[in-house]
């Protein structure tokens, strides 16, 4: 199990590294990750049958290397993640499929990828298995299905039920196996997600749910996935899920469809949150301390260019200031509002969903001071943009305390290298 969640004011090391030191080698932004942290958490998980990486979580090639090293296959969402994992070392096929491709279309690019390395495919909306059917009859697929529920830490991050566009309408599977046969395809998995960073009462709920369409299919599933979801803590009152129990609620059925059926079933589990987000650390420095009426502001040089989930989702992250000059043991806290640098009034770090501006208790801090903002290593840099102009921020990856430069920061140049002023 995770070890409890560890929570300070001040950081002045990371992974046994200097926090300043990173700073002043690498400069800020900067994503840094935990190596070590995800190889635990893939660990965490080994009760499991197999550790399916859903890699839009943080998707460097670098990560995925490290993934497929310990022992977790990979999920991919798009064409260029099917890319990403082939160029990170994952050989298309195998049993079980060394990569998925799960989504809920295929636009061209994906469908010609998926037929040209024989990807197995996690199969999101009927129209899919007549498409892929057409190009390459006689393949194996999983469904995807939308069990009429969801759940998530944000009505944004909800993957199931009615207003959810994610996955084949649970009373709809007989249908699509009866679909898929008209191409001599047989679907050999099943997989539900309902949410990202649910509870366990909901993802608990997903077991019966799964139960009752896989007994409709009937035998030919040799494969069952509880999908994702896992939460993970962003603040001290949060806790880790049991994943023991979580494990034996599925184990069990697991097991009682291995009765029905008469042949054993292996056991998913697709984690993306849960590996890398306690793994990641976004650093940045102050460049401006100010007041505005009551409140205090620290201004960054990361905005939500580098980090979009607090103003998409009103994400909470813990942070910590990394002084320049050493401070006292036990820092001197005041409330403050931390935004970044761009044009933008919604480019606010502390904010709650709806963008209401939350103070937060920081250690006081000065210009050229660091702030860390944790939990950062899920749907961060994935989710980077060039809004404003702002390069991508470079990522470093910490392993037996040696970090490695895996992203390099965004030239200049980059930004309007494919850009074009069309002649007069």
């Amino acid at each position: 199990m995770p070890a409890t969640s560890d929570f300070t004011p001040i950081r002045t090391e990371f992974c046994g590294v200097s926090v300043s030191e990173l700073a002043q080698k690498y400069g800020t932004p900067l994503f840094v990750y935990d190596a070590a942290l995800i190889k635990e958490r893939i660990q965490d998980l080994s009760e499991f049958d197999v550790v399916r990486y859903a890699q839009k979580a943080c998707s460097n090639i670098a990560i995925l290397d490290l993934v497929r090293k310990a022992g977790a296959l990979v999920d991919s969402v798009s064409a260029g993640e099917i890319h990403r994992a082939i160029k990170a070392g994952y050989a298309p096929g195998g049993d079980p499929p060394r990569i998925v491709y799960t989504a809920d279309v295929f636009d061209h690019d994906a469908l010609d990828l998926v037929v040209e390395h024989g990807i197995h495919v996690n199969v999101g909306s009927p129209d899919m298995i007549d498409q892929l059917g057409e190009r390459a009859p006689g393949s194996t697929i999983t469904l995807r299905i939308n069990p009429g529920f969801g759940h998530g830490h944000s009505q944004k991050t909800n993957t199931g039920g009615e207003q959810s566009k994610h996955g084949i309408w649970f009373d709809q599977a007989v249908d699509c196996v009866e679909r898929a046969a008209k191409y001599d395809m047989t679907v050999t998995g099943l997989h539900m997600h309902i949410g990202s960073g649910t509870d366990f009462e909901h993802l608990s709920e997903v077991c019966d749910a799964l139960e009752k369409t896989a007994e409709s299919i009937g035998e030919s599933l040799i494969s069952i996935s509880a999908g994702g979801g896992l939460p993970i803590p962003y603040t001290e009152d949060d806790t880790y899920i049991d994943l023991g129990k979580y494990f034996q609620l599925w184990n069990a059925v697991r097991k009682r469809l291995e009765a029905k059926f008469g042949h054993d079933v292996s056991l998913e589990i697709e984690p993306g949150r849960f590996l890398t987000a306690e793994a990641g650390v976004l650093l940045t420095e102050i460049r401006a301390v100010k007041t505005m009426g009551e409140n205090t502001f620290y201004l960054v040089d990361a905005g939500f260019n580098n980090l979009a989930r607090p103003i998409l989702y009103g994400a909470y992250h813990p942070m910590s200031i990394c002084p320049l000059a050493p401070g006292e043991t036990e820092p001197d806290l005041q409330q403050v509002v931390v935004g970044g640098p761009l044009c933008e009034s919604g480019d606010i770090f502390t904010q709650t969903e709806g963008g209401f501006v939350n103070a937060r208790p920081l250690p006081k801090a000065s210009v050229g001071d660091l702030l860390l903002i944790e939990r950062a290593g899920a749907y961060g840099a994935v989710m980077s943009s060039n809004y404003n102009s702002k390069p991508f921020a470079a990522e470093v990856l910490i392993d037996t305390e040696r970090p490695s430069l895996i992203r390099a920061r965004q030239d200049y140049a980059d930004l309007f290298r494919d850009e074009f002023i069309p002649n007069d």
